[in-house]
C-alpha cells in the first residue's frame, strides 16, 4: 500500500467539507462531556486503524465513544454497557446530525451540543445544513490513508522529546493533525483573546502538524510554529528544500507534495519537524537536553521483553 498518495484539495474538497462537519458533530460530544484539560486537550479526536475516534467519553459511571470508520464508511457509537449503534456515512449534515442524536437517545444519552460549527467561515447550523452532502467513499479512504501515515510519523517525532507533549491528536475545528511540545513556562494570553485562544494559548510551546488543505491554503501541507513567536524565527534555515516561512500563516509550511515526491517521505517530514523545532527551541532558550533521547538496542529490548534484568 502506498501511504503517500496524491491528495489534491480541489478534487475532494466537497467530501472534505462534509467530513469536516461530521467530525465536528462527534467532536462536540467530547467538548460536552469531558472535563477540561489545558490547551483544550479534552477536545480532539484520535486516529485509529480505521478512522477517527472520540476515545471513551465519560457518561455518569460509564462511557461512550464515537468512531468515523473511513474504511467501512460508517459511524459507530458504542457504550460501556455493550450497546452499539451504526449509521452509514453519507447524506447531508442535517440528516447525519439528526440520526446521531437519535442514536444517542436510544443508548440512553441525552446531550445538547452547540449546533453551530466551530472555526469555519460562514457556519451553517447542523440541523439546517443541507449544503454539505457529498461523501465519496474512495476520497474519504484516500484521506484516511494519508492521515494514518502522517500520524505514524508524528508519533515518531513525539518519541524524541523528554518534556511534556500533547498526544498526536486531530482537532475537529481546524481539521488538522497536531503535536505540541511544551517548555513548562506559562503565558498570559492577550486581553482581547477569544475563549479558544485564551484557554489554548496560555503556555509556551512549539507545535507541528498536517492538514489536508482549506480555503486559505488550497493544498495539503505540514506546518510548524512557536508560541510565542521568537524574534527572527522566520529567518531560520530549515529542511528540506521546499519548506519555508509563510508570512500570511505566520508559521513554517511544507507542501505535502514536497514530502510525497521525495526519495524518503517520512525522513523529509521528520527533517522538517526537527529543524523547525531546533530553530524555535534555540531562540526561545529551551534546554537542548530535552531532545537527548537514547533508545534501547535490540539486546536491551529482548532482555526487557523477557522480564530479565533491570528493565
Amino acid at each position: 500500500m502506498n501511504g503517500w498518495p496524491e491528495l489534491p484539495y480541489e478534487d475532494w474538497r466537497n467530501t472534505r467539507d462534509t467530513l469536516h462537519m461530521y467530525t465536528q458533530v462527534i467532536g462536540k460530544l467530547r467538548l460536552a462531556f469531558s472535563p477540561f484539560e489545558p490547551g483544550w486537550g479534552n477536545v480532539p479526536v484520535y486516529v485509529t486503524a480505521r478512522g477517527l475516534t472520540t476515545s471513551p467519553i465519560p457518561i455518569g459511571a460509564g462511557t461512550i465513544d464515537a468512531e468515523l470508520d473511513l474504511l467501512g464508511h460508517v459511524l459507530v457509537l458504542r457504550n460501556s454497557n455493550g450497546g452499539t449503534e451504526r449509521r452509514p456515512l453519507g447524506a447531508p449534515v442535517a440528516d447525519f446530525y439528526r440520526d446521531t442524536m437519535s442514536a444517542l437517545r436510544r443508548m440512553g444519552v441525552e446531550v445538547a451540543i452547540s449546533v453551530v460549527p466551530s472555526e469555519v467561515a460562514d457556519p451553517i447550523p447542523f440541523p439546517d445544513d443541507h449544503t454539505h452532502s457529498t461523501y465519496e467513499p474512495e476520497q474519504a479512504a484516500r484521506f484516511f490513508q494519508v492521515l494514518s501515515t502522517v500520524d505514524v510519523v508524528c508519533k515518531e517525532h513525539r518519541a524524541r522529546f523528554r518534556g511534556r507533549t500533547s498526544p498526536v491528536h486531530f482537532f475537529w475545528g481546524t481539521f488538522d493533525l497536531a503535536l505540541t511540545r511544551f517548555s513548562g513556562r506559562p503565558l498570559a494570553p492577550p486581553e482581547n483573546a477569544g475563549v479558544i485562544r485564551r484557554f489554548g494559548g496560555d503556555a509556551e510551546c512549539v507545535s507541528v502538524g498536517w492538514w489536508p488543505g482549506d480555503e486559505r491554503v488550497r493544498h495539503p501541507a505540514f506546518s510548524a510554529y512557536a508560541h510565542p513567536k521568537p524574534v527572527g524565527l522566520e529567518r531560520a534555515a530549515i529542511a528540506p528544500v521546499g519548506a519555508a516561512w509563510d508570512d500570511a500563516a505566520g508559521e513554517f509550511l511544507m507542501p505535502y507534495d514536497v514530502a510525497r515526491t521525495s526519495a524518503d517521505p517520512a525522513r523529509a517530514v521528520l527533517d522538517f519537524f526537527a529543524t523547525t523545532y531546533d530553530a524555535a527551541a534555540r531562540l526561545l532558550g529551551w534546554d537542548g537536553a530535552l531532545t537527548d533521547v537514547e533508545a534501547p538496542g535490540p539486546r536491551a529490548l529482548a532482555t526487557a521483553s523477557a522480564g530479565d534484568g533491570d528493565a
